[in-house]
């Protein structure tokens, strides 16, 4: 395989244009005063099927001749490129067919039959998955749109460059989530054609390092439970790790803390719900804002499906960890009057109970003594602190343990 060149994603960017949405490239002035530095985020979460995929599908397809189109296609996905192929092959009159893991969320097939789709179920892991949708290929005689490594995928994503560009053409750095590579490759080879100073970052999740390993030469565990599931690739693109030797500056990775920050702060910041993946490069620069100080950055939000459950999780989790929402749990002797006491305490710093639980049996307090565990909700960190000194004050033992700590034993 060639890699595409900047002829190819300009007329990339021609055929799919008016099909697939030129998105926002906004400036946000809050997150840059956060970060310290100028940042541009480009909204590709407002994509109709929320997320980037399209561009590089369409692509695809639209140059399939006539006898391609009439087989039909097939891909392998449990995410957003399964959705990108089925709605765009959908409008084009391809048929499509999509197998996904076993384990795919009922929402996310549904959504893909949605858009007319074949879906077949097939496998416990994505590899499961993709190994038969190439049996399927072979058998029916299909075409296969792979998510990232393909020269027409890769050029459909580099228009991505080309708006922010054209937009704000003097642009420091571009940070760049990565999966197989597909995303990073195109705009890499579109921005260092247009600006060849400009500096591209690669972000990976901490829990999926696969192409910092083969690109860098690291060791990296691959595997786990990560937010961003949308670049835990565990193999990345032949095509793709070449441009990226070639094209991009360095590959960085980031927590899964950082990746839920990065959510909560575009929900509550931008008002914009953009899944694990999405958030990718925001929370690098969260994460390390030294790194990024006096420049002009841009990021790529890059997709918005995320499970609704999931998000509301994330949001709670935050508030938590800014010290809005507590668990405190507090000894006292088992009286009259000592539950009294503690609310007293609550109300005099402005803090809202929540929900309360009275432990006497697994406790290892003395028989006579009792832990209450006080969830509650504060308008600050600062008010939950108070409250805490109140307590103990009032001879009140206090945990109030936090998220990505050790619980620790106050007063």
């Amino acid at each position: 395989m060639t890699a595409p060149d900047l002829a190819d994603i300009h007329a990339a960017a021609d055929r799919i244009a008016g099909a697939v949405l030129r998105t926002p490239f906004l400036h946000s002035r809050t997150l840059s005063e956060i970060i310290g530095t100028e940042v541009w985020l480009k909204f590709e979460n407002l994509q109709f099927t929320a997320a980037y995929k399209e561009r590089g599908a369409l692509n695809k397809l639209l140059q399939l001749n006539a006898d391609e189109r009439a087989r039909g296609v097939i891909a392998a996905s449990a995410g957003n490129h399964a959705q990108a192929v089925a709605y765009h092959g959908r409008r084009l009159g391809i048929p499509v067919t999509i197998v996904m893991p076993l384990s795919t969320p009922l929402v996310k097939v549904g959504q893909t039959e949605e858009h007319g789709a074949r879906v077949i179920l097939h496998g416990e892991r994505f590899d499961d998955a993709y190994a038969h949708a190439r049996e399927l290929e072979a058998a029916e005689g299909l075409v296969f749109v792979h998510p990232f490594d393909d020269p027409d995928i890769v050029a459909g994503t580099g228009t991505i460059a080309i708006e922010m560009l054209d937009e704000v053409p003097d642009l420091d750095m571009l940070v760049v989530p990565i999966g197989g590579g597909g995303l990073i490759s195109g705009m890499a080879i579109a921005g260092r054609a247009l600006r060849p100073d400009i500096e591209v970052i690669g972000v990976e999740a901490e829990l999926y390092p696969s192409m910092k390993n083969v690109v860098e030469g690291g060791h990296g565990a691959i595997g786990g439970d990560t937010l961003a599931e949308g670049i835990a690739v565990k193999v990345p693109g032949q095509l793709t790790r070449g441009i990226i030797r070639d094209h991009v500056d360095r590959i960085d990775l980031v927590a899964e803390k950082d990746l839920e920050h990065a959510v909560a702060l575009l929900v509550g910041i931008e008002k914009t719900v953009v899944e694990g993946a999405g958030a990718a490069g925001l929370a690098l620069l969260l994460a390390q804002p030294e790194r990024f100080r006096g420049k002009k950055v841009a990021t790529v939000l890059c997709g918005g499906n995320i499970d609704t459950h999931l998000l509301a999780n994330v949001l709670i989790r935050e508030l938590v960890r800014c010290g809005r929402i507590a668990r405190l749990r507090i000894g006292a002797q088992d009286r009259p009057g000592a539950l009294a006491a503690i609310t007293a305490c609550f109300h005099a710093a402005g803090v809202n109970i929540l929900e309360t639980n009275h432990q006497r049996i697994f406790s290892k307090l003395p028989a006579k003594d009792t832990v209450i565990e006080v969830e509650c909700e504060a308008r600050d960190a600062r008010a939950i602190d108070l409250l805490v000194e109140q307590l103990e004050a009032k001879g009140f033992a206090v945990e109030s343990p936090r998220p990505d700590e050790v619980p620790r034993r106050r007063g």
